[in-house]
């Protein structure tokens, strides 16, 4: 009887599903007016636009390393090859390791978004937003535990609820009657020196958290459908899509509310509506904001439980995150130890707590350290053994890696410390189970 194995049933349309509704998520809503408070300024816009820049940069490594490499896992894969067999082995473990820390983080900070919102419908205290949270997390491994073309087509029906929340947004602000008011203005009293910089760089941090998610297919690589063409296609219509989506959001709120306003509010959104067409209206669109929320949680999900899973495969990790389900064929063990410590997470936090967090331990690794790889591939195999080749490379790859140091410091020198001490502490946990296992750097010598 053969093993059960991954399936390559998701399509261009639900891979560009997946990805998008991780984007979105609860992070525009949540941190619309951390932005705006951050820049100070109507030009709080360019913060989005150099969150899209960075995300379509990002995503031609993704796509060279995806298209080459799809399997299940990701960067885990990506870091593995690049880095070869010795060094590939410390890096790989190392993503898996803050995977285990960040992931759970990631879904915590959706589901919190989620009952943060929630709020502005259902009055609650501390305990029950916490119960709300928690329920969420819960539910979601309810609905993915399931087969994977299940999945994708529950994955496009959420979809359709982001788009549909997005409209609705745009929309309104555009007709108001004041749409384009914020972009005539995006220069007023603009001064580019020192602290313009320093607060894009903050600000950047909140926007890049929004944007989080375009390489989500990547994690699913061994269940795309011709995956050289459709994990690179699938990344960039959603860079672009929700780029355009997000700087549209943006516009149409400061058109409607007062920049005092935008930045101080916990629910922007629903004062949003609710300035256009009343209550009614403002408990409408929060409902649709909570379905985006949800979607996001559905679909990081989703892509995380694949992480572990391929590097137990590879037998780089716990041998039980190897176990798929019998008959539904999919990382099961995974999905539930990632929702459990999530579940733990979204009853400890804060949102604004984790959004920094989440960055700090994932930019040195996985987004710096697959951009080096990339090179170190490229050197060693040439450019014919990509699959899909990016436009001027290396210079993509160059300015990514500038960009994200960027973001890296950015997010607080205390969260880029412990970002680093967290690396760290893998270094030395990765030495103990090699010396264990007598493998790299303590194999033995072998003598002819």
């Amino acid at each position: 009887m053969s093993k059960p194995a991954l399936d390559r049933k998701i399509s261009l349309l639900q891979a560009t599903a997946i990805n998008m509704t991780d984007m979105v998520g609860i992070g525009p809503f949540v941190v619309l007016s951390v932005v705006a408070e951050l820049m100070k300024g109507p030009w709080f816009l360019y913060a989005w636009l150099a969150g899209a820049l960075l995300s379509f940069i990002d995503a031609m490594i993704w796509s060279e390393l995806g298209a080459t490499f799809p399997l299940a896992g990701g960067t885990y894969n990506f870091l593995k090859e690049s880095f070869g067999p010795k060094w590939g082995k410390l890096t790989s473990f190392l993503f898996v390791w803050q995977t285990m820390i960040q992931a759970p983080l990631v879904i915590a900070s959706a589901a919190i978004g989620f009952a943060q919102y929630f709020t502005y419908i259902v009055p609650l205290n501390e305990i029950e937003r916490k119960i709300i949270s928690g329920g969420v997390v819960i539910l979601i491994v309810f609905l993915l535990y399931r087969k994977i073309e299940t999945i994708g087509k529950i994955s496009v029906l959420l979809w359709m609820g982001v788009l549909i929340t997005m409209a609705c947004i745009i929309a309104g602000g555009f007709m108001h009657g004041n749409f384009l008011a914020p972009v005539q203005h995006i220069n007023e009293g603009l001064h580019v020196n020192g602290a313009f910089v320093a607060a894009l760089g903050f600000a950047s941090v909140k926007t890049m958290y929004s944007y989080l998610g375009y390489y989500n297919v990547c994690h699913l690589g061994g269940e795309i459908m011709q995956p050289q063409k459709n994990i690179p296609k699938s990344m960039f219509i959603s860079v672009a899509g929700i780029a355009a989506l997000y700087m549209l959001m943006n516009i149409s709120v400061a058109s409607v509310l007062p920049f005092d306003t935008i930045m101080q509010s916990p629910f922007v959104i629903s004062e949003f509506m609710q300035a256009l067409a009343g209550p009614v209206a403002a408990t409408i669109i929060t409902a649709l904001v909570l379905w985006v929320a949800f979607a996001s949680v559905f679909s990081g999900t989703l892509g995380y439980s694949r992480i572990p899973y391929a590097a137990a495969k590879d037998g780089a990790f716990f041998s039980v995150f190897a176990k798929l389900h019998p008959t539904k064929h999919f990382p099961y063990v995974s999905l539930l130890a990632l929702g459990g410590v999530a579940f733990i997470f979204s009853l400890l936090f804060k949102i604004q707590n984790v959004i920094n967090a989440i960055l700090a331990m994932r930019i040195l690794i996985q987004f710096v350290g697959q951009a080096a790889g990339l090179i170190i591939l490229n050197k060693r195999e040439g450019r014919k053994f990509m699959k899909w080749k990016m436009p001027f490379y290396p210079l993509p790859v160059i300015l990514a890696i500038i960009m994200w140091l960027f973001i890296f410091i950015s997010t607080s020198l205390s969260m880029a410390g412990a970002g680093i001490l967290v690396i760290s502490f893998g270094v030395i946990v990765y030495l103990i189970k090699s010396k264990l296992k007598k493998e790299w750097p303590f194999e033995p010598k072998k003598y002819l």
